[in-house]
């Protein structure tokens, strides 16, 4: 929608082809239905940071159409927004259809004619050029520029069945297999579904393998009938994934970050002093939520209804340990149709990154998810849509 309205705008004559019977079915699915429209984060080094190498790839779209120029974009046609933890962008309104409508007024503008219902069976192309499409119903649609957004693999009942990977691959692009990136975790332990919509703000979680820490986050993590998701969580499941591989992976839990066990002992100390002929379960929900007071306990092997002028020094120190180490066994990943974005896809190498057209074909530009950047959870990945739609409609035009 970005690339086509841009396009239009500049003057071109654009045919959006949407293999849906609606426009956006994706994005009204992002961030719960919310959309985090971006992360606002204006320095543009520090924002491509977050996609480490490809970042460099990015620096020259991202200049043409930074975080600024989208707020601006969405601002300026009354989508208004504020900013939540971690810099997440969502509209003012809290709802993905205002996100929608912004664009699909902006296709209007252009006087983009949008076919629907149309998925496509092929490029074609004469030599290194694209010469037309052709729709699953025979129809063939002829056009001097074409622009692929077709997505990933993520949220494949939207349509992101990877066609665009299938298509490209047999006109010569190399394509890395799409595979899910940020995809909630599915835990083994049975206690988890005791916890089921809980979540805790600010955590140290850990990723081990054969004893050996191999990522660490601070973040929130929430805990679902199957195990555990949250931005933190998305953000480490592909290093999960790739872990698993190689055999088992355990999730580590600090949830009292902010002590050490010294700092925690005194609390504990003060804490039962304080409530001296409570009983412990009533007593733990001063530093944990509720639900999860049971769960530590049973960890720990302490009755609930011990009073907490009974606890024993080894009692303490078995829950301090709990409280700054709840191993989690990782069952695996859940599967594509779950994944908020997938990794993989067209290679870099065979794009412009000034412009996003194809290296192999003079007029075939290709954006968003259809190529392979990784990014984390938190607005990046519709930012990444944002630029690069903007960048190759602007550059089909000429």
């Amino acid at each position: 929608m970005m690339a086509a309205g841009r396009a239009a705008e500049l003057g071109a004559s654009v045919i959006l082809i949407e293999k849906n019977p609606t426009l956006g079915k994706k994005l009204l699915l992002t961030g719960g239905g919310r959309c985090n429209v971006t992360n606002a984060e204006f320095d543009t080094r520090k924002f491509l940071e977050k996609f480490k190498d490809d970042g460099k790839f990015l620096f020259s779209a991202f200049s043409q159409f930074s975080v600024k120029d989208s707020l601006n974009f969405f601002n300026s046609r009354n989508m208004f927004t504020k900013i939540e933890a971690e810099n997440r962008v969502f509209p003012v309104s809290d709802s993905s259809s205002s996100v929608l409508n912004a664009l699909e007024n902006y296709l209007k503008e252009g006087e983009v004619t949008v076919l629907l219902n149309s998925p496509i069976s092929s490029i074609n192309k004469d030599g290194n050029l694209i010469t037309s499409v052709t729709l699953k119903d025979g129809k063939e649609i002829h056009a001097k520029s074409f622009i692929v957004a077709t997505g990933g693999k993520a949220y494949p009942e939207t349509g992101s069945t990877g066609d665009g990977f299938l298509w490209l691959k047999k006109l010569g692009h190399e394509v890395t297999e799409a595979s899910s990136a940020l995809v909630p975790i599915i835990i083994k332990d049975k206690w988890i579904k005791d916890l089921q919509g809980v979540s805790l703000p600010e955590i140290k979680i850990s990723i081990l393998q054969f004893g050996k820490k191999e990522e660490c986050k601070k973040g929130k993590i929430l805990f679902t009938h199957f195990g555990i998701s949250g931005p933190t969580i998305l953000n480490m499941s592909k290093k999960v994934n790739e872990l698993l591989s190689h055999g088992d992976v355990t999730i580590s839990l600090d949830i009292l970050p902010r002590f050490d066990f010294s700092s925690l002992n005194e609390k504990l100390q003060k804490l039962f002093k304080e409530n001296i002929n409570k009983k412990i379960k009533n007593t733990l929900t001063e530093i944990v939520p509720a639900a999860f007071v049971p769960i530590i306990l049973g960890l720990s092997d302490i009755n609930p209804d011990t009073m907490n002028n009974s606890v024993t020094r080894e009692e303490r120190i078995k829950l301090m340990k709990v409280l700054k180490d709840i191993p989690l066994q990782v069952g695996g990943l859940l599967g594509p149709e779950n994944a908020i974005v997938s990794s993989g896809g067209i290679n870099l190498k065979e794009i412009d990154g000034k412009t996003m057209r194809s290296s192999l074909f003079a007029n075939l530009y290709l954006t968003g998810d259809i190529l392979n950047i990784d990014r984390p959870s938190g607005g990046y990945s519709l930012q990444l849509c944002w630029t690069t739609g903007f960048v190759a409609g602007s550059n089909a035009v000429g």
